[in-house]
């Protein structure tokens, strides 16, 4: 029979190899078995003049190709006076208007460190030389209309949240192709949400067709400052009650025609993820609409838009259509109340039933006790509690183990040439010492499922993101700066092995006198939080099975 140090070695390794390759196939654009469809690296162009391009579906299921003309300007016509921007701030965020088509095109999360630079805010949509990642909209369906490629003017009034006020209205007018749009964006205190109202008048002695197009436009590029060990998923997703939640991966826009087809929906919302944080347009609910994901021709961005039939607007009358932007972290409770189903932007994969409750608890302890290291750490004694008759059971049964060690290695040394009846002599000798051979798996399996949750939960969830512990650790999300808490950890796991019983074979003995080297340095890579969790857990492994293993030796006295 195979040797439970054996076993435990397998378990131990097979773990380890499966977590470092299955991240180093997603950190390469590969496909994960744990997190979703990787995202290769693509060089990045310089976009194109106005920074997005070209053109929507040549006809689309709401307005006909012969009326929309089906495509949006490439560039800007000359104007007789210049794009300016506008800056909106709240106590939130920090919002660039671009008077050319009224888009945003940067904005500041004042709430949140950059991810490469802690000394800077956050900085989620920016349109540089290298970079696009800009939320547009505009209008479609007869030619020269108002769209993202128009320059605006800015209507009177206020630009800046004041003292006092809790919300902001700014608006931007144009005139284009016998409509004209005004766009309203209203700022609110303490939210990222942005009101987008559009209201559109027909000029004309005619009646035009057309309709609405919400979009955020991006490149491929991979976000600066991924983790080497952990490339999480970033590009567009859908959500509607008919087709839930999924993610359309710029590979997949690439390869796969069907995923860049129009979607129809009467709900729900467009969003481009990025890690931590999500830009997701919402239009009114019950608004029939068009869901679309596409590569846009001759540039290297890509586009997740909803459009809005607006119908045949009467001359000389006006429609209105109100939306919302999101555009900021993806904390839990927040994206919850925002849209249906935008919690799921937070995407645990197939963790998700384990990983759902662990932060569940997770945030009930951090709101008793204030902070998430130490939360981690009333998880880690809560679970051991829970967990507390089985891992005994286990501890007492290499505790006997450990006790007979000699007379295995008799027997092991008297049936060396005889492997059945070797077998035999050892499970006879299990049987008489009331000795379960596997007991000393469990607590290696025990810790396997929450391990996971607990990786997915710290990788996944922005509020760990930036939230200290004590002393060198200001980032849970984060490896350990100095290296401390995996040379602990090391140091933890070497104290476990002389604690076990030593396997017979002087192989399997050395490799596990090994195991703590190799668990060590794979854990310089993980999240702090990680490492706290695994380091108290076994410092309560050792204090639970030292006491075991004495209470034993002190029944034989």
């Amino acid at each position: 029979m195979m040797d439970t140090r054996r076993i435990v070695l397998w378990v131990i390794f097979t773990i380890s190899i499966i977590f470092l390759w299955d991240n180093w196939q997603h950190f390469n654009g590969r496909a994960s078995l744990f997190f979703g469809p990787g995202t290769a690296i693509v060089a990045t162009p310089t976009p194109a003049a106005n920074g997005v391009p070209a053109a929507l579906p040549e006809a689309t299921p709401t307005v006909s190709a012969a009326s929309v003309a089906a495509s949006l300007p490439g560039a800007p016509a000359a104007q007789a006076s210049p794009a300016q921007q506008i800056t909106v701030r709240t106590d939130l965020i920090s919002v660039d208007i671009n008077t050319l088509g009224a888009q945003i095109d940067r904005l500041e999360l004042l709430m949140d460190r950059d991810t490469v630079d802690p000394k800077r805010n956050m900085v989620l949509l920016a349109k540089t030389g290298d970079h696009t990642y800009i939320a547009q909209t505009g209008l479609i369906g007869a030619p020269d209309l108002p769209s993202h490629t128009t320059l605006f003017k800015v209507l009177p009034g206020p630009t800046a949240l004041e003292e006092g006020k809790n919300d902001l209205e700014v608006s931007f007018e144009a005139d284009s192709g016998g409509l004209r749009l005004i766009k309203t964006y209203t700022f609110t205190r303490g939210s990222y949400e942005i009101g987008v109202r559009h209201r559109v008048e027909n000029l004309s002695d005619r009646p035009i067709t057309t309709q609405l197009y919400l979009q955020l436009v991006r490149d491929s590029s991979k976000p600066e400052g991924t983790m080497r060990f952990y490339s999480p998923y970033y590009g567009p997703a859908e959500y509607s009650n008919a087709d839930k939640f999924q993610k359309i991966s710029f590979d997949d826009i690439r390869k796969d025609r069907d995923k860049a087809k129009p979607r129809q929906a009467t709900d729900g919302w467009v969003a481009i993820l990025q890690h931590y944080f999500v830009a997701v347009w919402i239009p009114s609910e019950g608004t029939p609409r068009t869901y679309l994901t596409q590569e846009i021709k001759g540039t290297s961005t890509f586009r997740a838009a909803a459009l809005m039939p607006l119908g045949s607007i009467a001359p000389h009358a006006t429609v209105t259509n109100d939306a919302k932007l999101f555009v900021g972290p993806e904390e839990e409770r927040l994206l919850e109340h925002v849209a249906p189903g935008l919690e799921l932007v937070r995407d645990y994969g197939w963790t998700t039933i384990l990983a759902r409750p662990v932060f569940w608890l997770l945030e009930k302890l951090h709101a008793l006790l204030g902070n998430w290291g130490w939360a981690i750490i009333a998880l880690t004694v809560l679970i051991k509690g829970a967990f507390f008759p089985l891992s005994a059971a286990s501890y007492r049964s290499m505790a006997r183990m450990k006790n007979v060690a000699p007379r295995l290695k008799v027997i092991q040394e008297k049936h060396k040439d005889d492997r059945a009846k070797m077998n035999q002599a050892m499970m006879e000798l299990y049987r008489t010492e009331k000795i379960n051979p596997m007991g000393g798996c469990l607590p290696i399996a025990i810790q396997i499922p929450v391990f996971i949750a607990l990786y997915s939960v710290l990788s996944a969830s922005v509020e760990m993101r930036g939230a200290p512990w004590l002393g060198w650790i200001h980032d849970l999300a984060a490896p350990d700066p100095f290296y401390i808490l995996p040379a602990v950890m090391m140091v933890s796991m070497f104290v476990q092995y002389k604690l076990n019983p030593a396997p017979p074979d002087p192989v399997q003995a050395k490799m596990m006198m090994v195991m703590p080297l190799v668990f060590g340095v794979t854990f310089f890579f993980f999240p702090a939080g990680l490492v706290i969790y695994w380091v108290v857990n076994n410092l309560l492994s050792i204090a639970q099975q030292w006491q075991i293993s004495r209470m034993i030796r002190n029944a034989k006295k």
